[in-house]
């Protein structure tokens, strides 16, 4: 059962005292296509001890199964319905709405997939495409300024704006990659229009769909940066740690307010003991 403590489990004492654990994947499990040092062995000892494990990530570019399958070609044990992903909550989010619609998208074919599974009619590279009802914005590699055109036309004729995130980078490899934040930045500089909702974190649509999955408990969220997974944790009322392996140095770290409630050089730093 999650909680119980098991003295044969390496976990730290900053970790055994919860129920669940939400790890966020860019930063904190891995950085690029590359597992972060014993990120694979730190989740192992979680799942060891009973704990609940999901994992958070505000990367629309890839449809939840894209995780899970690389979560295990890097040594991680993982399920579909332990992934959370912004898109998915989006999805969730946008099915909710009674009126349906169509939709202008800025975004993967993945984040396309998730607004048209929630019943909204896409119109990308239709003639209808500025008269959208919605326009939702995401950051893919192949962002171009007739997206932007379009997205600009479609808001500033009415359409509602809505952020899959407001990450302004996410970590790889050869250093930081522009989020869906800052495409988001650009339709709102261009409309003078601030978008009327974003689902990822820090939002609270992904820490409630985590808490539909694992149930009641001790929540801790874990995560590289203060501006999405720290206030996203303390928003939903949960404690929040911070790992160094990502975009926030300790220095940074050292001077939040408030601080995160716990602060380590990386996950498996922070979970092994």
């Amino acid at each position: 059962m999650p909680g119980d403590d098991n003295d044969g489990v390496p976990l730290s004492p900053a970790v055994a005292r919860y129920d669940h654990v939400l790890l966020d994947l860019d930063g904190c499990v891995w950085v690029g296509d590359d597992a972060l040092d014993g990120a694979a062995d730190a989740v192992a000892a979680l799942r060891e001890a009973g704990k609940g494990v999901a994992f958070f990530t505000n990367d629309v570019r890839h449809a939840p199964d894209h995780f899970v399958t690389k979560l295990w070609r890097l040594g991680f044990q993982a399920s579909l319905d332990e992934v959370v992903t912004a898109g998915a909550a989006l999805q969730f989010m946008l099915a909710e709405r009674t009126d349906g619609g169509a939709a202008f998208v800025i975004g993967s074919q993945a984040l396309v997939d998730h607004v048209a599974d929630a019943g909204l009619r896409i119109v990308n590279n239709t003639e209808f495409a500025t008269r959208a009802d919605v326009v939702v914005v995401g950051v893919h590699d192949a962002f171009d300024y007739r997206e932007l055109r379009i997205a600009t036309q479609a808001v500033l004729r009415g359409a509602e704006l809505m952020g899959a995130t407001r990450d302004r980078t996410f970590p790889m490899p050869d250093g930081p990659w522009p989020g869906s934040g800052a495409v988001l930045a650009a339709v709102e500089a261009a409309t003078g229009r601030r978008a009327e909702r974003t689902v990822g974190k820090p939002e609270p649509d992904m820490y409630a769909a985590a808490r539909d999955r694992l149930g009641e408990g001790r929540y801790l969220a874990v995560g590289d940066r203060l501006d999405t997974d720290v206030a996203g944790a303390r928003l939903a009322g949960i404690d929040g740690a911070l790992v160094l392996t990502g975009v926030t140095g300790r220095a940074e770290a050292s001077a939040a307010d408030p601080r995160p409630s716990h602060v380590a050089d990386s996950l498996a730093a922070l979970v092994l003991r």
